[in-house]
């Protein structure tokens, strides 16, 4: 595999887990109506989306894969 389409799957990859941690991070505020371990267990999903989006980021940055906004 050449290093072009591993980069573009890496940044496929990224844009998911991106969109994924928005996502999660919404639903944060969706749970509030229903309680506080509702909101703990939406809380606790989405900083692991978080993390895995800032992971990716990292493998990014240490190819020299930006991407432009």
């Amino acid at each position: 595999m050449n290093s072009s389409v591993a980069h573009a799957e890496l940044i496929a990859t990224f844009k998911r887990a991106q969109a994924d941690a928005a996502h999660k991070l919404g639903l944060i505020k969706a749970a509030a109506n229903k309680g506080p371990k509702a909101v703990q267990a939406a809380t606790e999903t989405a900083a692991k989306a978080v993390k895995r989006r800032d992971s990716f980021a990292k493998k990014m940055d240490n190819l020299g894969v930006s991407l432009k906004d």
